[in-house]
């Protein structure tokens, strides 16, 4: 189960700049969407204890590099070549997609297909990560620990907050050690915090302050929490892996597609807003159903590729194989 961070962590080749850029697309387009993580992206595409190492190596002996001028030394220790090809292309898929998918999210059909396909790739890690661990007493605890902290997260109705630099420092804090943990969705979080909304509009328009403040919060976030993460993979990874698998497990209550809203309100734009949801049964005889269900299998599959690629020992791959 344990990634490799050979030619990953210290790219040589354009393959794997290339990987690099669009595994951080990918992670960048899961987080823009609410209940789906980029952190389980960075699972799925084999970066995730890579990511977490290269933002933990932002340390005392960092400053010392710095302050040194010994700008080789720095990037090796920091993996900088790492960081800024999955860096670009997240910005990438920020900033491209962050119109497009607010406008999905708000049609109803857009929502549902793209929570299908999304439904998919979440599915499918449940299933590419759980099979390679160890299921013990323990572990299995801590899977449906996880799933219970998820599945309440997931359900908290969304607060209307002041937008004040302070409250979108902390919301980005909160909103980054998300962001990396597979499962919980940092644009989820923001949604919750009642920033969600006001930081995709800053994103679109380039309003660039208190996309700053955001920015400032997410980096001391992350840089805090990565330590502690980094720390528990490395003496207790079969239960660390088990609670993040049970993150991913309780976000699919969120991201199942197709959902009734029982409470809703109008946003500061005077836009509908949903704020309380019930999962229902899909109306099969739809064309939309159609759609989704081809790309909920798409998303499954794609995974399971994925995971093959890396592994050759993917359960679903073995058997269509044989």
């Amino acid at each position: 189960m344990k990634q490799k961070p050979h030619n990953l962590s210290q790219p040589q080749t354009l393959v794997h700049y290339l990987r690099l850029v669009l595994t951080g697309f990918a992670m960048g387009a899961a987080d823009i969407v609410p209940g789906v993580s980029g952190g389980t992206m960075a699972f799925i595409l084999g970066v995730y204890t890579n990511l977490i190492d290269a933002i933990k190596s932002f340390n005392v002996d960092a400053i010392r590099l710095l302050l040194g001028l010994r700008f080789n030394a720095l990037m090796d220790h920091v993996s900088f070549r790492f960081l800024l090809a999955l860096g670009i292309g997240l910005l990438s898929a920020i900033l491209s997609l962050a119109s497009f998918l607010s406008a999905t999210m708000d049609d109803p059909d857009g929502r549902i297909l793209l929570f299908a396909f999304f439904f998919g790739l979440v599915l499918a890690s449940i299933l590419t990560i759980g099979v390679k661990l160890r299921w013990r007493m323990a572990s299995a605890a801590m899977l449906i620990a996880g799933t219970v902290v998820a599945f309440i997260i997931v359900n908290v109705v969304p607060a209307e907050a002041d937008h004040s630099a302070p409250f979108l420092f902390v919301s980005g804090m909160i909103a980054i050690t998300a962001m990396i943990l597979p499962g919980i969705s940092g644009s989820f979080m923001l949604l919750i915090l009642g920033q969600y909304d006001f930081v995709l509009t800053a994103v679109s328009n380039r309003d660039l302050p208190p996309i700053i403040v955001v920015g400032l919060g997410a980096v001391v976030g992350i840089i805090a929490f990565s330590r502690v993460l980094s720390y528990l993979l490395a003496h207790y990874y079969n239960l660390t892996v088990a609670l993040l698998v049970g993150f991913m497990t309780g976000s699919l209550w969120k991201i199942y597609p197709w959902k009734d809203c029982l409470e809703s309100d109008l946003d500061r734009h005077g836009d509908f807003r949903c704020l309380m949801e019930l999962n229902i049964a899909p109306d099969t005889a739809s064309e939309t159903f159609a759609i989704a269900l081809l790309l909920l299998i798409a998303g499954f599959l794609l995974v399971n590729f994925l995971d093959h690629l890396q592994s050759k020992e993917n359960p679903i791959f073995r058997l269509l194989l044989k």
